[in-house]
């Protein structure tokens, strides 16, 4: 699975210009903000996004890492999916429109209407700005409406929820999740890859796995997640390379972003014959590599690949954190 990649030279190039007329301070004062309620667990008790300011900081430090997650779950999705090519998609708590943006980097000229759903007028405002200049004909022509979540969710191909849950409360976000993947082909739910955001996955794994959807992404079965009751939690990580503006808001002398997330997508269409899905950075030794899978059985083991199986061996070399093995 690619998790490396450069965000869109047009969306990095409206960004840029979304910002230029507000103060460096302001944005770095929101942003600051905006990180700690992001690594604080729990509900938020207002919308995360208060305002213009906001909903530009927001665009300029989270856009890129949440685009980066929501392609990754996409492009996992559809190499297990062969008949993913969806034409409508609708973005549920989209704000700026990353889920969007990342749709239209995987699954290019097949999507023709997109719909961005969110509570907070300033985030659809700019969103809709964003996408006016957008290479893709179908972020130019979206359509940007407020709701009030849980609400009803149109139909599509594609239905995302990205970072939204932890603003409403449990039973919400479980209606939330219902009423989105109703008439879904194939929905995507990605949240923070805390421990946190792991459990409001798993939740909305079970709602999608109780409504027959089958599970796309990252899991390789249906069962439960061998993960539950231990330490350990399912989260994968997608590299961003950062834009100048980014590194000036965050002080960063690194040239990258990790950023960690957890995702399922469950789809109506036919799934292909799943492979073990590598859960873990593979550990590399002198003539060994060792991986931790998740298996088509529904379990959880290590693997260890010595130099010795030639081919296979070079292949685990290669191969990365949540790529099918």
């Amino acid at each position: 699975m690619d998790l490396s990649a450069d965000i869109p030279t047009d969306l990095a190039a409206a960004l840029d210009a979304a910002t230029a007329d507000i103060p460096l301070r302001e944005l770095e004062a929101s942003v600051d903000r905006l990180i700690a309620r992001y690594r604080t667990p729990g509900r938020a008790d207002r919308p995360i996004l208060a305002g213009r300011i906001d909903a530009a900081a927001y665009a300029a430090y989270r856009m890129p890492a949440t685009w980066g997650a929501v392609r990754a779950a996409l492009a996992a999705a559809a190499a297990r999916v062969p008949g993913l090519a969806p034409q409508s998609l609708v973005d549920v708590g989209g704000g700026t429109g990353a889920a969007a943006w990342a749709a239209a980097a995987v699954f290019g000229g097949s999507l023709k209407d997109v719909t961005v759903l969110d509570q907070v007028a300033e985030a659809l405002d700019l969103g809709r700005g964003l996408a006016r200049d957008a290479f893709a004909g179908a972020l130019r022509h979206a359509q940007w409406r407020q709701v009030r979540f849980p609400a009803e969710i149109p139909g599509a191909d594609l239905v995302t929820v990205s970072y939204v849950l932890s603003e409403l409360a449990p039973d919400a976000q479980q209606a939330l999740v219902s009423t989105s993947a109703t008439d879904a082909q194939t929905i995507a739910v990605i949240e923070p890859g805390t421990p946190d955001g792991y459990q409001r996955i798993m939740a909305a794994r079970d709602v999608l796995a109780g409504m027959g959807l089958h599970i796309a992404a990252p899991c390789p079965h249906s069962d439960a997640c061998p993960l539950l009751g231990t330490r350990d939690w399912c989260h994968f990580a997608s590299r961003i390379h950062r834009t100048p503006l980014h590194r000036r808001l965050k002080s960063a002398d690194l040239q990258y972003e990790d950023e960690k997330f957890a995702y399922v997508v469950a789809t109506r269409l036919p799934v292909a014959a799943a492979q073990a899905r590598i859960l873990r950075h593979p550990q590399i030794r002198k003539g060994l590599v060792m991986m931790q899978l998740c298996q088509p059985d529904g379990t959880v083991a290590q693997e260890l690949v010595s130099k010795r199986q030639g081919d296979t061996y070079r292949a685990a070399r290669d191969a990365d954190w949540g790529d099918s093995w």
